[in-house]
């Protein structure tokens, strides 16, 4: 019983780390972003455009593992 408490434990907080650090790096590269994370040799539009689609994606799996575990 414990056993499974820590490995549920161990990967609520390995998946919250993964989203965290997810959103960290697609604001940073959105416009306006804290850190303005730019890439070598890739046009702004296209780092901009990347770090919404990491933010999207990153919130709308938030939102699917929320419904699967409610069901």
């Amino acid at each position: 019983m414990a056993k499974g408490l820590i490995s549920s434990s161990v990967n609520l907080v390995a998946w919250l780390t993964g989203v965290l650090v997810s959103l960290a790096v697609g604001f940073s590269m959105t416009p306006g972003g804290a850190l303005n994370a730019s890439i070598p040799y890739i046009p702004d539009v296209i780092t901009s455009v990347a770090g919404w689609i990491v933010i999207v994606l990153t919130l709308v799996s938030v939102v699917l593992a929320i419904i699967d575990r409610v069901r």
